[in-house]
Order: C-alpha cells, then structure tokens, then sequence
C-alpha cells in the first residue's frame, strides 16, 4: 500500500481588529519612492561641496605638521569628518565618496585621477586642495544618487 505524505505548513499571524496583520503594521520599512532624478534643491551642488570641504580642511589642518606615522589616522578622521558634514548639507539619496590624500611639502609635484562611470545628469564631483609649509592634502568628494 502506497502512503501519500501531504507537506504541511502552518501561518503564524495575529491580526489586529482591522483585518490587517501586525507584522504589516509595525514594519518600519518606508516605502519605495521610484525617483528617478533628485529634487533640483538636494542636487549635489559642486561649489557648495567645496565650500564646506574648505572650510574643514582650513580647520583641521590650519597647524598641522606632518608626521608620516600620524598621517593614517589624520585621512580617515578628515574623510569621515567632511563626509558627515556633507550628510548634514539634506543631499538626500546620495552615497557620498570622500578620497583624502596627504603628502610632505617637498616642492614636488603629483598628480590624482580619478574614473567612474556614472549618471551624468545627477552624480557630480569637486575636489580642493589645502597646503602650508609642511604639508598638502588633496580631497575628492563624489556624490552619487541612489536611485
């Protein structure tokens, strides 16, 4: 005799007066907007991202020496300090990329390139260049919206 075996399942859901499950109700999840393009007022605007990139980097290293073994610590504090900043600026939908590179003063040149493929109708860039006696610092911020 062949014994048929049925898979079985069980639901655990409670429902609230409505009809309506909890689970549904308290997900903190937000909704899928579908936008395509930013709101013209949180576009990543290049010159006002260089501004406030300025404005840190004559902060932070106004007096700065340069020391080869504190220089690690000093790219990634700067980097996450302007990347902050940047999220305070209402850049909504954006992943931000900040690049920070810091070298000894020696009257030498360098070069910084950079490649990406990206939107061009909203993702954007700026950079800016900080340097006193001791040292220079050069920072790239890439904003890329999320679409």
């Amino acid at each position: 005799m062949a014994s048929s075996t049925r898979p079985s399942f069980s639901i655990d859901a409670s429902f609230v007066a409505d009809g309506v499950p909890e689970t549904e109700k308290t997900s903190k999840e937000s909704d899928n907007t579908y936008i395509l393009r930013p709101i013209f007022q949180q576009r990543f605007r290049p010159s006002v991202v260089k501004d406030c990139i300025h404005a840190v980097l004559k902060e932070e290293l106004a007096n700065a020496e340069y020391a080869p073994e504190e220089m690690p610590e000093l790219t990634k504090r700067l980097s996450e300090n302007i990347k902050d900043k940047l999220k305070e600026m209402g850049f909504d939908r954006y992943k931000m990329v900040v690049q920070v590179m810091i070298g000894e003063q020696r009257g030498e040149g360098v070069f910084m390139a950079a490649r990406c493929f990206w939107d061009v109708d909203t993702d954007n860039y700026t950079h800016d260049v900080f340097m006193n006696d001791s040292l220079f610092c050069v920072v790239a911020a890439f904003g890329c919206f999320y679409y």
